[in-house]
């Protein structure tokens, strides 16, 4: 079969459906935090990121309509009140971009391992490339501010060892050895994740319009600061530094920006893409108190995504993604 005649398949298209709502979701955001950034660097990144991602969001809806799938609601203009307070500084907003861009990058990378069909490919081969651009352009940025923070450094050791003993994985109850440098990737990334999500948390629990949205957040912003207590205590058990906190970045404002639909879509986001992350760090982990602490981590956030998604569905805010035919439906209307 040709090339460009062959059907998308199951996973191709759900990818595009994610692909569109996720974007359309941080797209609103990237929007509302344009139009209060004042530093001209900061504001310049997030208008690339807002034509970067129409580009892709045009492609999208061309490779959905071409196979006769209706293309999703996702987030539109009417998630976004402008001329509200603002409830970020400049850098938050950076910062918040640089995390972002990181998840966009997985996503992107996801994708293009499921794709099969030659355009699709390119198509994510060329979101990839933006996504590492912007990933570039943010690192640079916040480095130039003094605002990004760097990983602990190590000091090299003379020779290269092999474990020689079974203490190696032993880290509970205090006896185990320090961090090793590959452990240290996801425990870093975890926490830096986690801070953005209670600093979201705290901040949209401001202004959102609804009680029982607020007292999501509310719960979702301390599971968020349970989790940066534990990994921090592991990281300074070590006399290592850790990421400091964005919470000052948030100011006063209770005048909400964004539809709580969007707020509680992007709060759950950050809680189930963080599950990945934590999963690598649990394949990761060769001591016995982080696959401990990891494991009671997934458990968290599951607590906190099954709260989402009642909350989501109550309110008819959970979009649906295409569903496999179901044969006995069916079967049945003959």
């Amino acid at each position: 079969m040709e090339k460009d005649k062959l059907k998308l398949t199951s996973s191709e298209i759900g990818t595009l459906w994610g692909e569109y709502v996720n974007g359309t979701a941080v797209d609103i955001v990237n929007r509302y935090m344009v139009s209060i950034i004042e530093d001209e660097s900061i504001k310049t990144i997030f208008k690339d990121a807002i034509k970067t991602f129409e580009k892709q969001k045009q492609q999208i809806v061309t490779f959905i309509e071409n196979e006769g799938f209706s293309v999703p609601i996702g987030f539109t203009e009417s998630d976004l009140f402008k001329g509200k307070q603002r409830l970020f500084t400049d850098i938050f907003c950076l910062n918040y971009l640089h995390i972002m861009t990181l998840h966009g990058l997985l996503g992107h990378s996801t994708s293009l391992g499921v794709s099969v069909r030659e355009d699709l490919r390119f198509f994510y081969d060329s979101c990839d490339n933006d996504g590492k651009r912007m990933y570039h352009q943010t690192i640079d940025l916040l480095l130039e501010k003094g605002s990004f923070q760097r990983d602990p450094l190590f000091y090299p050791a003379e020779n290269p060892e092999y474990v020689s003993s079974q203490d190696f994985s032993d880290g509970l109850f205090g006896k185990g050895r320090t961090l090793a440098a590959t452990e240290i990737i996801s425990i870093s990334f975890n926490l830096k994740k986690s801070i953005m999500a209670k600093t979201l948390s705290i901040a949209f629990s401001q202004v959102a319009q609804t009680k029982e949205v607020r007292k999501f957040l509310e719960d979702a912003g301390k599971t968020a600061d349970q989790q940066i207590k534990v990994f921090s205590k592991i990281m300074q058990t070590d006399n290592l530094p850790v990421p400091k906190s964005w919470e000052t970045e948030v100011t006063t404002s209770t005048d909400s920006p964004f539809s709580d639909k969007l707020i509680l879509y992007l709060t759950g986001f950050l809680f189930q893409a963080a599950q990945a992350y934590h999963g690598t760090g649990l394949a990761s982990a060769m001591r016995t108190d982080l696959v401990a602490t990891y494991e009671s981590t997934i458990l968290q956030n599951l607590m906190v995504t099954k709260k989402w998604f009642n909350i989501m569905v109550q309110n008819k805010w959970l979009e649906q993604p295409p569903l496999a035919p179901n044969r006995k439906e069916i079967a049945k209307e003959k």
